[in-house]
């Protein structure tokens, strides 16, 4: 039941509790529990509204490979967590220390960044031409999946 709900609520997260309990067939106050105990227990982690970045102003999105270890490794740096154009960061495996998905509003802004970076180590980009699947939601793994 929990994977029903969590379907309707990644479809739309701005179903009231009554029309989800309405689209998995339980009352309001069983998927409202349902809902808290899986907001406490970090399943869910906030509610977000989808946006199309280029039509926002980020027309130029990109991912950045970084190279730095040690202690001038961006991973070290909480402040590039809070820069506009970054918006994930991972910490890979492999001959770089991590990977950003990045968006700039133009090239110039792009090298900007490029630049910004470079004084944690060495940044190799790649340049989205266009994207396939942006997002998907998280579905039930395992047997019982299906």
């Amino acid at each position: 039941m929990d994977w029903a709900i969590l379907r309707e609520l990644q479809s739309d997260a701005r179903l009231s509790y009554s029309e989800l309990s309405r689209r998995v067939h339980l009352s309001p106050p069983a998927v409202t529990e349902r809902v808290r105990r899986m907001e406490e227990a970090g399943v869910i982690t906030g509610y977000h509204a989808h946006v199309e970045s280029a039509r926002a102003g980020w027309c130029v999105p990109a991912f950045i490979r970084m190279s730095c270890y040690g202690p001038t490794c961006l991973l070290r740096d909480p402040e590039v967590m809070r820069w506009p154009g970054v918006r994930e960061i991972h910490r890979v495996t492999g001959d770089a220390c991590s990977i950003l998905k990045v968006e700039a509003e133009s090239i110039e802004a792009f090298e900007a960044l490029i630049d910004r970076l470079s004084s944690y180590g060495r940044p190799s980009s790649t340049m989205v031409l266009s994207t396939q699947l942006d997002w998907r939601s998280v579905t039930a793994t395992g047997p019982s999946a299906g």
